[in-house]
């Protein structure tokens, strides 16, 4: 498309200010026709239409206001919801234009507020930054509850810091974000939990036998073999709910327990004194038992990663993965001349810095994808050192 003052108006959103002052302001590139203030066009990207305020012409920390703004120039706008790349055109000729590509975010961080209670000013303040950067992203991870920061690289993300602080007045803290590690059992074990208590007037009583063995699901699987009413059928449910509340933490680490089968085989009961709070603490008292018998072990995320270079850095690269402990799966031709694609396998708690480490060996030509697929046993020299600093 070319531009055209005597053609129905359509501009494209280039760029997107978080004005700290003036709000959202909107950069603007006239395509075709003349653009007015207070004009009415169509967001061709989500259907709805934008009614324009008043234009402005920005030379440095000048803005100038105008009534039109003809095809080939620029503008600017406030308080508009359109976003960067989407088109706003004529409700007589909807055009939608090809947006700019923008790489992923790839490199992540944990972020908190320095000042405890700011939580929701820093999120605030985030939110319009993103609106601004589309190569930043803001999520909670829901395995560690942890709000991640991901950008494209260590000063990025420092002056994004930066621009929290002196724009919006909120000071952030970032680090390392946590590796979600999970829990499991590597051995079958018959274990009792016994809960009797008396205390004046009724008392309490719950008595099981649970069977616990390895079991491959991502949530607990719980089954009753109890046979001549030994724990009535009444009491099955706060048998299984003690249990799943306790694998929430596990032994060693207070990590969630994963791929844990549980069998209520006996037990027995008292006809005053039992109730379904004795029978759920009873359930809790063998399972921490069954959970320290039964061999614990630690499991750590794998992230599938796809990782394109230039073919001359293949090697480093390959090197780089091995002391990561990763497994190369395949290498093959990129769709683009004298780049190579590798396929690997790599324990994310290895991958913190790879972003900055592949910019390096590459010299910024290089580009990844990361993606948890799914959990392995963490090797034994790596236990103590994860147990220590999960009890810190």
């Amino acid at each position: 498309m070319h531009p055209d003052a005597a053609e129905p108006v359509c501009v494209q959103v280039y760029q997107t200010l978080a004005d700290p002052f003036v709000g959202k302001l909107s950069m603007l590139h006239v395509v075709s026709g003349q653009l007015k203030a207070g004009a009415e066009l169509v967001n061709t990207e989500t259907g709805a239409t934008e009614k324009l305020g008043k234009l402005l012409l920005l030379c440095g920390k000048k803005q100038t206001e105008t009534d039109t703004v003809s095809a080939g120039d620029l503008a600017a706008v406030t308080k508009l919801s359109a976003n960067t790349g989407d088109t706003l055109c004529d409700a007589s000729r909807p055009v939608r234009l090809p947006r700019a590509q923008f790489p992923k975010p790839c490199y992540d961080q944990a972020v908190r507020p320095a000042v405890r209670g700011e939580e929701a000013k820093v999120a605030g303040a985030i939110q319009k930054l993103l609106e601004e950067d589309p190569t930043l992203s803001y999520t909670q991870n829901p395995l560690t509850k942890e709000m991640i920061l991901s950008g494209l690289g260590e000063q990025h993300l420092s002056a994004v810091t930066s621009k929290l602080k002196y724009d919006f007045g909120v000071d952030v803290v970032l680090s390392v974000p946590k590796i979600a590690y999970r829990e499991t059992i590597r051995k079958k074990v018959k274990v009792q939990g016994k809960h009797k208590k008396q205390s004046g007037g009724h008392g309490q009583y719950g008595d099981v036998w649970i069977e616990f063995e390895p079991y491959p699901s991502d949530d607990l699987v719980f089954e009753e073999k109890v046979f001549g009413g030994a724990v009535p059928k009444n009491f099955f449910p706060a048998v299984e709910k003690g249990l799943q509340e306790s694998v929430t933490k596990g032994v060693l680490a207070g990590f969630p327990v994963v791929g844990v089968k549980a069998i209520l085989v006996d037990g027995s009961y008292h006809p005053v004194d039992s109730s379904e709070m004795a029978f759920k603490t009873a359930a809790a008292i063998a399972y921490k038992e069954g959970m320290k018998q039964a061999e614990p072990t630690l499991l750590e995320p794998i992230g599938s990663l796809e990782v394109s270079i230039p073919d001359d850095n293949t090697g480093d690269i390959m090197g780089d993965l091995n002391k990561r402990r990763g497994r190369v799966l395949g290498m093959n031709p990129s769709e683009e001349a004298g780049m190579t694609v590798i396929l690997a396998e790599v324990p994310l708690r290895e991958m913190a810095d790879f972003a900055m480490q592949l910019r390096q060996i590459t010299q910024g030509e290089g580009s990844f994808q990361l993606t948890p697929v799914r959990y392995e046993q963490l090797p034994a020299n790596l236990m103590t050192e994860v147990i220590a600093s999960a009890s810190e």
